[in-house]
């Protein structure tokens, strides 16, 4: 089934330039990051969240190592990347390969975990093999990136990890068992991070947005329209943003602008937090 084509605003089509309406996303600002001669590595960066973070670290001078296993989409993703002053370098890899995944991050810099998937079913209908699927990737892949990757941060003084979590991580809702258990648990991975890496200069945080516009959150409308039975257009409205008091998707670009502030000098004292981006969600 081919999701529907998702408006700007849901509550407030008429998207003018220059506009002050708060429902419509600012355009990214400047930022005097400085990423120059750091190695980043991205999971799931062959579109969505993952692509615009590899576009931001790049544009900061950083050389990203993009990585996903959508040939096409790094390929892209390479074309879109070719004029920043840092550079993206594809590398394709199935996460679930953990032993590749833990080699992938040696040397790494700024690692972002943002890989993900989602399977919207009642638990005693969840595929058993599937629970397993969704917490080796979010949650059981993370974990061997960061053996990788902390031994060089180690070395180095330095280090940045940013986990890009959820308002799922913070709470639940009801057919996402998978889901939620690996977000939640990813969070814990978080803070644990940061306790080992703060003595060497590591910090480790959540950015944890509410539901982004991206390819994943297309397929979720159409899951959740057949799970409620319910028009696809619906389940925006009705369902997914329901306890955003901004009622908008989040763009990519938006996340990806919250994670480079991460990797900032400025953000050095933050660490073991969680960095929410839910529209007033969790202010309920």
């Amino acid at each position: 089934m081919t999701a529907p084509h998702l408006p700007n605003s849901p509550v407030n089509p008429a998207n003018q330039a220059n506009s002050v309406n708060p429902l419509n996303p600012p355009a990214p600002a400047d930022s005097s990051v400085d990423l120059r001669g750091r190695t980043a590595l991205v999971t799931g960066a062959a579109g969505g969240i993952g692509a615009a973070c590899a576009l931001r670290l790049a544009a900061a001078g950083a050389r990203v190592h993009a990585v996903d296993r959508d040939a096409p989409g790094l390929d892209a993703l390479r074309a879109r990347a070719e004029h920043l002053p840092g550079a993206v370098e594809a590398v394709l890899l199935d996460l679930t390969d953990l032993d590749a995944a833990e080699h992938a991050a040696a040397g790494t810099d700024i690692l972002v975990n943002n890989a993900g998937t989602q399977l919207v079913r009642p638990i005693q209908d969840f595929p058993p093999e599937e629970f397993r699927a969704v917490l080796a990737l979010l949650l059981e892949a993370p974990f061997r990136l960061l053996r990788g990757a902390l031994p060089h941060m180690y070395a180095r003084g330095w280090g940045r990890v940013v986990n890009i979590s959820s308002v799922h991580g913070l709470r639940a809702s009801a057919y996402k068992s998978a889901y939620v258990a690996a977000k939640h648990g990813l969070e814990g991975l978080s803070k644990v991070t940061a306790l080992e890496g703060a003595p060497h200069g590591v910090t480790s945080n959540c950015v944890s947005p509410g539901y982004v516009r991206t390819p994943l959150v297309e397929k979720q409308l159409a899951d959740q329209a057949a799970l409620h039975g319910i028009p696809a257009e619906s389940v925006l409205t009705e369902i997914l943003l329901a306890d955003s008091a901004v009622k908008r998707l989040i763009e990519p670009g938006e996340v990806a602008e919250a994670v480079v502030y991460l990797c900032g000098p400025h953000a050095s004292f933050i660490t073991g937090s969680t960095l929410t981006m839910d529209g007033g969600w969790t202010a309920h």
